[in-house]
């Protein structure tokens, strides 16, 4: 099992809380290195804004992932009410039938012994 599927869905969602809070406190980082009154540095620029990006990109797709497992996610796939009750009426069909066959052979045997009664006398 990946370790997606070993995490809640809050705590990935947390995950990505985390990963926001730190996209905008590099945000904050840049903006902080472009008003230096010594100006700005670019590699420490250049590296804030590759992270933010990648930050970016992880969090659409993490975004994309809980909401596409949002939407496949059924509550009742698992519940055997649909098909227990299914059963259920099938054997009360079954008993039925049976008891119909039953007042059948009885009327059978009442006719055979009425029959007999007839043909001994």
């Amino acid at each position: 099992m990946d370790s997606q599927g070993q995490t809640t869905s809050l705590q990935r969602l947390q995950n990505v809380e985390k990963r926001i809070v730190k996209v905008l406190e590099l945000a904050g980082g840049v903006m902080d290195e472009l008003a230096s009154p010594v100006g700005p540095r670019k590699d420490l620029v250049q590296n804030h804004c590759l992270e933010f990006m990648q930050l970016i990109k992880d969090i659409q797709v993490a975004l994309r992932d809980e909401i596409k497992s949002a939407c496949e996610y059924r509550p009742f796939e698992k519940c055997d009410y649909g098909p227990r009750i299914a059963n259920e009426i099938c054997y009360k069909k079954v008993e039925f039938v049976m008891s119909q066959l039953d007042a059948m052979k009885q009327t059978i045997d009442d006719y055979h012994a009425a029959e007999s009664e007839n043909d001994v006398s």
